[in-house]
């Protein structure tokens, strides 16, 4: 039995490689055999400049990395100013740390982090103590880079700023490679 699979598999082998010669046989340009690989087709030097006319944006954050796009100005007496494509708030409670990404079109925030969720508070000995405020830091910048958002607008409450919690998650959160600033908007003369 096992002398019969094995003579079965070299017969198609052989059956292969005679259909791979016939095939270069009668075609006198190159036939791509078992072994090759398949030419890729080299592009026209213009191909590459032209322009798609009905071409849509799939980045809906392109604008605001450009700083291009219009930030609600609100009025100049409400606090926090409503001047931003995305904010972050810090609120820290008798048990838990709380940190949320704001869009300037939503009430509800984009991304956010908590020790309430049970990844960062089974790692933690305290959930409102320093190393919780960094852990928060941490966990937040990471999910800014994977959703595309690298620059917002943090603005502490100033009586809170100088504590060490706030530092820490401050810290974590450049650390991480967010800035805490966004661009000057652009006008552009239409």
């Amino acid at each position: 039995m096992a002398l019969g699979g094995i003579s079965r598999s070299l017969q198609m082998l052989l059956g292969q490689i005679q259909r791979c010669r016939l095939i270069v046989s009668t075609n006198h340009t190159t036939a791509r055999c078992l072994s090759q690989a398949a030419s890729q087709p080299q592009p026209g030097a213009h191909e590459n400049e032209t322009v798609n006319p009905t071409f849509v944006n799939r980045n809906p954050r392109n604008l605001e990395q450009m700083a291009l796009a219009v930030k609600d100005r609100g009025w100049k007496t409400t606090w926090p100013h409503r001047q931003f494509y995305h904010r972050l708030i810090f609120t820290r409670t008798q048990h838990h740390v709380i940190a949320e990404v704001f869009s300037s079109s939503s009430v509800f925030p984009v991304i956010s982090c908590s020790t309430r969720e049970w990844v960062i508070k089974r790692e933690l000995a305290s959930t409102n103590c320093v190393a919780a405020c960094q852990a928060v830091g941490e966990v937040l910048a990471r999910r800014c880079q994977q959703a595309g958002i690298t620059r917002m607008v943090y603005r502490a409450i100033p009586w809170t700023y100088r504590s060490d919690a706030v530092q820490s998650f401050r810290a974590a959160i450049k650390g991480g490679g967010i800035i805490l600033s966004e661009p000057r908007r652009k006008y552009v003369g239409t």
